[in-house]
C-alpha cells in the first residue's frame, strides 16, 4: 500500500493522526504530514479508516504491484 496525501485539501481535523500516529502527523498549522508512505501491514486498518473519515478527502491510497 502507498499512502497519498493532498496537503492543500487538509482541514486539520487530526482524525488521521489519532487513527494512525506512526503514519500521519500534523505541522504547526495542523495540516497533515505523511511520516510513512509505505506503512507496515499492521498499520493498514488505521490508514484505511483514516481515508474513510477524512472530512476533506485529503488522504487516499494505491495498491502497489510487485514486479518479479
Amino acid at each position: 500500500m502507498r499512502v497519498i496525501i493532498e496537503r492543500d485539501r487538509c482541514v486539520a481535523s487530526g482524525q488521521c493522526v489519532m487513527l494512525a500516529p506512526t503514519v500521519f502527523d500534523q505541522d504547526d498549522d495542523g495540516i497533515v504530514v505523511l511520516l510513512e508512505a509505505h506503512p507496515d501491514e499492521g498499520e493498514k486498518a488505521g490508514v484505511e479508516q483514516s481515508i474513510r473519515v477524512c472530512p476533506s478527502l485529503a488522504i487516499s491510497s494505491a495498491e502497489e504491484v510487485a514486479r518479479g
